[in-house]
């Protein structure tokens, strides 16, 4: 199973000062259509994670131990995602259930939907 965060949790984490990382693996034509903006917010597109694997990831996330929330469109492909760090060893990583697309219908329309 999956560890998952709803849109609403992820909202309550934005407005908070927690840190973690937002991890967006959408790729780079997405972000202009919709995205969320926060200074935790980390690109890394699942094709150059494909690629590159953890290489791609910044120093901050290379951190097995830190609280990552992995946001696609819809929220399956953050779900292989999170499942694919999970294996690799991250403990603290869970996939937005719903995506960007979710948090912009039940959140904020502002981050904008295509």
């Amino acid at each position: 199973m999956i560890p998952e965060i709803t849109v609403e949790e992820l909202a309550q984490k934005l407005k908070s000062q927690d840190q973690f990382i937002l991890l967006d693996v959408r790729e780079p034509s997405e972000l202009a259509y919709a995205k969320i903006t926060d200074v935790r917010l980390e690109v890394a597109p699942m094709s150059r994670l494909g690629r590159e694997g953890i290489n791609m990831l910044s120093e901050s996330a290379k951190s097995q131990t830190a609280t990552i929330y992995v946001l696609f469109h819809h929220g399956s492909r953050s779900a292989q995602v999170t499942g694919w760090l999970a294996s690799q060893g991250w403990v603290n990583v869970f996939s937005v259930r719903g995506g960007i697309d979710e948090y912009a219908r039940k959140v904020d329309r502002s981050v904008g939907m295509y």
